[in-house]
């Protein structure tokens, strides 16, 4: 088992926590982790996207003038894609963007993800991070003290002062266990966990 320094908010070295290799060293595949990032973003595509075609567009079908003899180029009706305000020609309509990715791959590539802030020295593991108040200042000046500017802080249990107090600072986002996914791990630059989150961690991802 690997073993990282677990530190406070003011970032002293308060204990030591091993990390299970069959989590936290693993093989990295970056076909996998391309793959579940792909389709965690299509996921979230809404799919409401929407244009009127040529029979949607409201307008006579009268032809504008006769085919021939005119100089002019030949027109059909006025909802023609080619005049102004006619439908529009292969636009988008509501569809589907869904991806689906087993559940033995998407734990996969946890694995593989949390491995990489690990070996890339990237994980930061704090025993608390406990607010007296809801105060952005002293989140930042947290934040500045464990040198993690841009980074995730993954909680084992709900923390309304951190949650509040982190919300209006940019490149930095606070997560509740349940939430921890492949896109956000590789998105920010630390990983930082609160201690009780490693065990959660384990039994998600060993069962």
């Amino acid at each position: 088992m690997a073993t990282v320094d677990v530190i406070d908010i003011k970032g002293n070295k308060v204990s030591q926590a091993e990390l299970a290799d069959a989590i936290f060293n693993v093989p990295i595949k970056k076909t996998v982790l391309h793959q579940v990032v792909t389709a965690q973003l299509a996921n979230r595509r809404a799919g409401t996207s929407s244009v009127k075609n040529r029979h949607d567009v409201a307008g006579s079908t009268r032809k504008l003038y006769r085919q021939k003899g005119t100089g002019r180029a030949r027109r059909g009706d006025i909802k023609s894609p080619l005049m102004r305000g006619g439908g529009v020609i292969f636009g988008p309509h509501p569809r589907s963007y869904q991806q689906k990715v087993t559940k033995k791959l998407g734990k996969a590539a946890l694995r593989m993800a949390l491995t990489a802030k690990l070996k890339e020295s990237e994980l930061v593991v704090v025993n608390q991070f406990e607010m007296a108040q809801i105060k952005t200042k002293d989140f930042i000046s947290a934040i500045k003290t464990i040198q993690a500017p841009n980074a995730l802080i993954i909680t084992a249990a709900q923390n309304q002062n951190l949650e509040l107090s982190s919300r209006n600072v940019p490149g930095v986002k606070v997560m509740r266990l349940e939430g921890l996914n492949v896109y956000d791990i590789l998105k920010y630059e630390k990983l930082v966990l609160i201690e009780g989150a490693i065990k959660g961690i384990e039994g998600r991802l060993l069962s």
